[in-house]
């Protein structure tokens, strides 16, 4: 793992691929970090510099300062200090589960976004999603709850059942995978009171359709990679598709998690967006 400093503190992240090629961000969701993408990232096509940095909402390695700002537009402010720690251009954002990058056109702060892939995710009204999300928000009441849900998440017959992963992903999500959502969290508080911040946000429903909806001012292209379950609805993906005029793809055979379920599947659909858009160099 490589690491890059921003406002908020010290941010982890893995790189892969070409050094010098085209950048594609690959970012994660609640309760995870960079290894969502662990069985679908050998499958993705060579000739691109792939980043996934570990956000810190609950599955990061290292705290964040005591003044961070870790709330909705604090985070969606981190990624894109990200993007402008390493100076990266003409990037390829690929969003899933937590929708808060969908908000950087409403905060102006897309520019160095030229195509985004949209997994299921958070939008519009749907924050937290669904069921799923509501089971999140009250395992983050506070640290010691936050203890207790990553303590049980690594239980492979309970983290299945439909309250916890069982509406994410439609096969059991590997231990190791789990493991290293969960470790940071378990050993050390400040990583809860990390995540914590975040799930104090207070969501206002217009406010987050209204930034949603900025996504129509995004002038790149955008792929809507879906699939058809029901944390995050379809209608979502095509109101998501009607938005910026993207194209519509629907992963078969999964739940939220298409990269853990249908690994090969995405990273097909995903690599065909970027060598269509793109001219990696040879």
């Amino acid at each position: 793992m490589q690491s890059i400093d921003v406002p908020a503190g010290t941010i982890e992240y893995r790189e892969e691929g070409d050094p010098h090629g085209p950048p594609v961000v690959l970012l994660h969701g609640l309760l995870m970090n960079d290894t969502v993408w662990a069985r679908a990232l050998d499958h993705l096509p060579p000739g691109f510099r792939y980043l996934l940095p570990v956000l810190p909402i609950g599955g990061h390695r290292i705290p964040m300062r005591d003044d961070a700002d870790l709330t909705m537009p604090g985070l969606v402010g981190i990624v894109a200090d990200f993007l402008d720690a390493l100076d990266l251009d003409d990037v390829t954002l690929v969003v899933t589960d937590w929708g808060g990058p969908l908000f950087l056109t409403d905060l102006g702060r897309d520019g160095r976004v030229s195509r985004m892939v949209i997994c299921p995710s958070e939008a519009f009204e749907n924050f937290p999603p669904g069921f799923p999300g509501k089971v999140t928000w009250l395992a983050t009441r506070t640290t010691g709850t936050v203890k207790l849900a990553l303590t049980q998440m690594r239980i492979p017959w309970l983290r299945n059942r439909f309250f916890m992963f069982g509406m994410m992903a439609a096969t059991s999500i590997p231990q190791d995978v789990m493991e290293a959502w969960t470790g940071p969290g378990i050993a050390d508080v400040r990583i809860r009171r990390d995540l914590l911040k975040y799930a104090r946000t207070r969501f206002v429903k217009r406010d987050l359709v209204r930034a949603t909806e900025r996504l129509a001012d995004f002038e790149g292209e955008v792929l809507v990679l879906w699939s058809d379950q029901r944390v995050m609805p379809v209608a979502h993906a095509r109101r998501l598709v009607d938005l910026t005029g993207g194209t519509l793809r629907m992963i078969d055979d999964a739940k939220v998690l298409i990269m853990l379920d249908q690994p090969e599947q995405t990273a097909h659909e995903i690599g065909a967006f970027l060598t269509k858009v793109v001219e990696p160099k040879p």
